[in-house]
């Protein structure tokens, strides 16, 4: 079956970035002059994929108002003569077909994914974290949807993290059948260092057949009463195979606000437009600041 839906679990708490995260979702925070959230959709209509089902909470109305048409604003904009800003505006407004669920509680990754089974029905379907901005030459969701249409079977995307990083991520134990294509044996969530079976950690881009929501409905409850997606993946492997891909991409983790700082500097250092007057800031502050950083 051809993969049309993607799932984009946005309902989080964001508390890592409270109170900022109070009104705002932390999937609407900005990178330069662009919302997270859209960098994720843009992935998405990349791999052919318009149909969105976002699974959000009461306190993700931004996100909806960010998709949906703003007759007022485009006027204005078109009044003022400002066309390029227009046709960005409109285009956003136009890029996909949102389908919103809401996610009563906050019970898991899994939990949200299960919340979307009405919706997503009997086929295969992606889930893309809406935190995590990738950046590869190739599109991996496109790359994802290869591997499904020769296999047949749910598809896991990995990247390789160094030892001391294994600990923040599930990581994959699996035996290579080609070339960054293997068959999953055994999913480990943020295992120490010395107990990883290897450096391949999960990169928030999932494709699964619809045998997930299965799993999901039948996966006890973890920590904190949540339903972990993971746990999931291991009852799935149980009845048929999964298999991961890994990437040799730039991730952005826009989740934790060292990795929002990060994201930013980086994606403003690749605009033409910011980069000679960021570079020129950065190092005036790194020239004042170096003495007291030496003295600490």
């Amino acid at each position: 079956m051809q993969v049309r839906k993607a799932v984009l679990p946005v309902a989080g708490w964001g508390t890592r970035f409270l109170p900022a995260t109070k009104a705002m979702p932390k999937e609407m925070f900005p990178i330069i002059d662009k919302p997270v959230i859209q960098f994720i959709v843009e992935e998405c209509i990349s791999a052919d994929i318009e149909n969105i089902i976002f699974v959000t909470g009461r306190h993700k109305r931004p996100i909806e108002h960010h998709f949906d048409i703003n007759t007022d604003l485009e006027k204005h904009l078109e009044q003022c003569g400002k066309m390029d800003l227009l046709r960005n505006i409109m285009e956003i407004s136009r890029l996909i077909n949102p389908i919103y669920v809401r996610q009563k509680e906050q019970l898991g990754l899994g939990h949200a994914v299960l919340v979307a089974e009405p919706v997503v029905g009997y086929e295969p379907f992606v889930v893309a974290l809406g935190d995590i901005i990738i950046k590869d030459e190739r599109n991996v969701l496109e790359r994802m949807i290869e591997v499904y249409n020769r296999f047949g079977k749910s598809v896991i995307a990995v990247f390789e993290v160094d030892l001391k990083d294994v600990s923040k991520y599930g990581i994959v134990d699996g035996r290579l059948i080609e070339r960054d294509i293997y068959i999953v044996d055994h999913l480990i969530e943020k295992p120490k260092p010395e107990e990883a079976p290897s450096h391949l950690a999960i990169v928030g881009r999932y494709l699964f057949t619809p045998r997930i929501f299965e799993k999901l409905k039948i996966t006890p409850p973890g920590k904190g009463g949540e339903i972990q997606l993971t746990d999931a993946i291991r009852l799935l492997i149980e009845d048929e195979a999964v298999y991961a891909i890994k990437i040799d991409a730039k991730v952005y983790d826009t989740g934790t606000p060292l990795g929002y700082i990060q994201t930013v500097l980086d994606f403003a250092l690749q605009r033409d437009d910011i980069r000679d007057d960021l570079i020129s800031y950065l190092r005036q502050l790194l020239s004042n600041n170096i003495p007291q950083i030496d003295t600490v």
